[in-house]
């Protein structure tokens, strides 16, 4: 039997398995280490960022914290489909509170978060980076919402998010058709706040730290709640948000899309449009034919 990776002690103290955790010069540095799946992450992986980050509490000299993945391929791929293949409406809530909390716990972090993008950023990792204070990227970041491609809703901060950030038209396109940006286009359309050489990605992420060291804790605190207000006001939209997710997970569309993407083949959303059609028929056949009264009132 393959034995379990050890978890490894991190800079809090703490041990984790799917991430590397250090506090280093003031600032807190969240990486994902899962770069064989594209950073991909499954419950433990939320689990433990939630843990890391609520542990800058612990210690106010932290000026700032950086989430980040592992390797040069990408920052992360969102959720891993061999978790989320698990989930259904009875247990979607397990997975779905865990979304939530993360991105509560970074939004009510006293310090600004940083998403340092390198490579793929898509879906629920796209999620992660939208969840940050702001969002420094690599040239060869790409960055999208693939959601309806692969049978899953982006509820848990896209939808609520994209909009106020890009506006309604482009939020609707990119969550409707999938569309990506690169880093580049990012910038332009206020995705993100910064593109930078590849090399100099971590440079450029310690020099903003640099700048935030410099300024008053306090202010930021305030200013950070204060940031917040109007968009902490989409609280009962997550909610929402996720009930729909719940009912989702496990369903026949979302097995297909997230079968598909792991067999490198194209998903067949068509066929349940045709059998939900043929379905449609049935009842309406129904109606015509007083199917919908009690049999002795039924006409002949």
């Amino acid at each position: 039997m393959a034995k379990k990776p050890a978890k490894k002690r991190s800079g809090n103290g703490r041990r984790y398995a799917d991430i590397l955790y250090e506090v280093k010069d003031h600032v807190a540095w969240a990486t994902i280490n899962r770069p064989r799946v594209l950073n991909a992450f499954r419950e433990q992986t939320l689990d433990e960022l939630i843990d890391a980050l609520k542990s800058t509490r612990e210690d106010p000299s932290i000026a700032c914290a950086v989430v980040t993945g592992a390797g040069d391929k990408a920052f992360s791929a969102g959720g891993d489909f061999y978790a989320m293949k698990r989930l259904t409406w009875v247990n979607g809530a397990m997975w779905n509170d865990r979304m939530q909390g993360l991105a509560m716990t970074i939004r009510g972090l006293p310090i600004p978060v940083i998403a340092m993008v390198n490579g793929w950023c898509m879906g629920g990792g796209h999620e992660l980076a939208l969840w940050c204070d702001l969002v420094i990227a690599s040239e060869n970041a790409v960055l999208g919402q693939t959601g309806a491609r692969v049978g899953a809703c982006p509820t848990v901060g896209a939808t609520q998010y994209l909009p106020r950030i890009i506006g309604e038209r482009l939020a609707r396109e990119m969550i409707f058709c999938a569309r990506r940006f690169t880093a580049k286009e990012a910038v332009e359309i206020g995705l993100i706040n910064k593109c930078v050489p590849q090399a100099n990605l971590r440079k450029e992420t310690l020099a903003w730290c640099e700048t935030i060291k410099g300024h008053s804790p306090q202010t930021l605190r305030m200013t950070k709640k204060s940031l917040n207000f109007e968009s902490d006001l989409l609280y009962a939209s997550w909610q929402h948000g996720m009930e729909l997710l719940a009912h989702v997970w496990g369903s026949e569309e979302s097995l297909e899309g997230m079968n598909a993407f792991l067999a490198g083949r194209k998903p067949d959303f068509q066929k349940f449009r045709m059998r939900n059609k043929r379905e449609l028929e049935d009842y309406l056949d129904g109606c015509a034919k007083d199917l919908n009264a009690p049999p002795s009132m039924r006409r002949t």
